[in-house]
C-alpha cells in the first residue's frame, strides 16, 4: 500500500483509491451519493481530505453487513465535517443497525424454509405457495397459476380481468 507522508492533507481520487482499496468509479458514486466530498482545483481535479480514507474505510464495511448506502449516508451526515469516523462513532452506530439486520436474517431464514417447500413443484402453483403469490387471497377460493374471471348470470367477463356488474 503506497505511504503518503504526513504533510500532505489531501489526496487524489487516484490516491484515495490506492490506500483505501475501492475503484475510482465506487469514490466517484460515492461522492455523487453523498458520502465523501471532495474540492476542485484550478484544473477541475478532485482533492479529498485525509479524512476521506477512514469515510470509506466505515462506507466499505457498513456495506460488507449489508448496511444500504441511503442509511450509511445518514450516520455519516451525522458526524461533524472533515472528522473521521471512530471506533465509539461505529459501536454506537452499529448498535442501532443489529436491529435492521437481526429482522433481515430473520427474513431470511423464513425464505430459505419456504423455499424447501416448493424444490421439486417447478411450477409454483401449489394450493398456498408464498414464494410465487405471497398473502394470496384468491388462493382461498380456487388454486391455479391464473385468476379466472367468475361468470355472472351465464355471461363471461368484459375480457380485460374484470367481470361484468
Amino acid at each position: 500500500m503506497p505511504q503518503i507522508p504526513e504533510k500532505i492533507h489531501e489526496l487524489t481520487v487516484g490516491q484515495l483509491a490506492a490506500r483505501s482499496g475501492a475503484t475510482v468509479s465506487a469514490l466517484h458514486f460515492y461522492e455523487s451519493k453523498g458520502l465523501i466530498r471532495s474540492r476542485r482545483t484550478g484544473g477541475n481535479q478532485r482533492r479529498y481530505g485525509r479524512d476521506t480514507l477512514r469515510r470509506v474505510a466505515f462506507i466499505r464495511a457498513a456495506q460488507r453487513v449489508g448496511i444500504p448506502l441511503a442509511t450509511i449516508r445518514e450516520a455519516l451526515a451525522e458526524l461533524p465535517e472533515e472528522r473521521t469516523p471512530t471506533r465509539e462513532d461505529w459501536a454506537r452506530l452499529s448498535e442501532a443497525w443489529r436491529s435492521e439486520l437481526d429482522e433481515r436474517i430473520s427474513q431470511l431464514n423464513r425464505l430459505r424454509d419456504h423455499l424447501t417447500d416448493c424444490i421439486g413443484c417447478g411450477c409454483l402453483s401449489l394450493d398456498s405457495c408464498v414464494l410465487s403469490n405471497p398473502d394470496d387471497v384468491f388462493g382461498e377460493r380456487q388454486t391455479g397459476s391464473r385468476l379466472l374471471v367468475e361468470r355472472r348470470g351465464g355471461r363471461a367477463g368484459r375480457g380485460n380481468g374484470t367481470p361484468d356488474r
